[in-house]
């Protein structure tokens, strides 16, 4: 048994993968992944940016396509790998179900998420559309999860898409408040769904915190030799979790569970460690507990598989939890304002997306063009 084998059964956390390339979907590369204990895959404009720009894998796809749109085009090849990366995740998502029908787990895996233009992160009924083309472009992979931004334009369109049956990944999640407003979609969406008559058990949803930039932007505010530097992020994730576990325990969520819904977990993201000072799973060993998703950039995910230890998550302990959120007072004492920085960090997200895409496009337009 594998140490991401171990993470999900003995811990309940399921480690999916941040990449998806087309070169390791011919070489095998991610059913190797797959047969290690890897219960999921994400990607973002960043990475079919790196992926398309770095690789001849997709030259000859490009070549047989008949658009010379870039944006057509670039869907073209998107919706291909994750359709692929669906069929090699099938098995899990079929496991997924069987657990979920015998009662051992209240969420399913097995998802490749596929993220609408980043240009529509502002537009609540573009949004929905795209998600509507996408899933029913993909509409033979159940295993499908597409990605919306949680920014304030995206709540409603959450709700609907879900309201639909269409499962979602909500992304870029940076503050506690915006957090609390997804969970609050998320039961909208499937009450909705339910409303009309949709299997809401089917319906999956997992909401992506962003995990390394919160220290990346909150550490140099602080003194130089300052305890608190290192632990925004994870005092975040402390206290997100507490809001989770707090929220699935209201009537409200507890209907929605009783018509056999699956639990939104909570996703951390952006884990790979950007100061080379603290160490390489900061943001992985920190943040095992039952009912989560760790997404990993696959240089964090076999830096797991050789030293990580989930023994060392201080989210385990409701005790521990408590004490790691209460750092987040102590930085207010200190003068930093959260909220302000997390809108910072939500808007350039949005604005690194943006320009991920248009990075992406013109590499697309140049291979279009031969």
């Amino acid at each position: 048994m594998t140490k991401l084998d171990t993470l999900y059964l003995e811990y309940g956390q399921s480690a999916w993968v941040d990449n998806i390339r087309r070169d390791w979907l011919n070489d095998g590369t991610l059913q190797n992944l797959v047969d290690r204990g890897v219960r999921g895959v994400t990607s973002n404009p960043s990475i079919f940016a790196k992926a398309v720009a770095s690789t001849d894998a997709y030259d000859a796809l490009i070549a047989s396509l008949s658009t010379t749109d870039p944006e057509i085009a670039f869907e073209q090849l998107a919706v291909e790998d994750v359709r692929d990366a669906c069929a090699i995740l099938g098995p899990v998502y079929d496991a997924s179900l069987r657990a979920q029908s015998s009662g051992e787990r209240r969420s399913l895996d097995g998802y490749v998420s596929l993220e609408v233009s980043p240009r529509l992160a502002h537009d609540t009924d573009g949004t929905i559309a795209a998600a509507k083309r996408l899933a029913s472009t993909l509409s033979t992979s159940p295993n499908l999860m597409i990605k919306i931004p949680a920014t304030k334009a995206g709540l409603p369109a959450i709700s609907a898409v879900l309201a639909l049956g269409i499962n979602v990944n909500v992304t870029l999640i940076f503050s506690l408040e915006r957090y609390s407003e997804v969970l609050e979609a998320f039961v909208e969406g499937i009450e909705r769904a339910h409303a009309a008559g949709i299997d809401v058990s089917k319906i999956a949803s997992v909401a992506s915190f962003f995990i390394s930039r919160v220290d990346t932007a909150i550490d140099p505010m602080l003194p130089e030799g300052s305890q608190l530097r290192g632990y925004a992020a994870v005092a975040q994730a402390a206290r997100a979790y507490d809001i989770f576990q707090t929220r699935i325990a209201t009537p409200r969520f507890r209907s929605i569970l009783e018509l056999g819904a699956q639990v939104q977990r909570p996703l951390w993201a952006s884990t790979s460690t950007k100061n080379p000072a603290y160490s390489d799973l900061l943001y992985v060993d920190t943040l095992v507990a039952n009912d989560t998703v760790n997404t990993l950039p696959d240089p964090t995910l076999e830096a797991y598989a050789d030293h990580g230890d989930a023994n060392n998550s201080q989210l385990l302990a409701e005790s521990a939890r408590r004490e790691l959120g209460n750092k987040l007072d102590q930085l207010s004492d200190a003068g930093i304002d959260l909220a302000a920085v997390t809108q910072r960090l939500e808007d350039e997200g949005v604005a690194a997306f943006i320009s991920s895409y248009d990075e992406l496009l013109s590499t697309v337009t140049q291979k279009l063009r031969g």
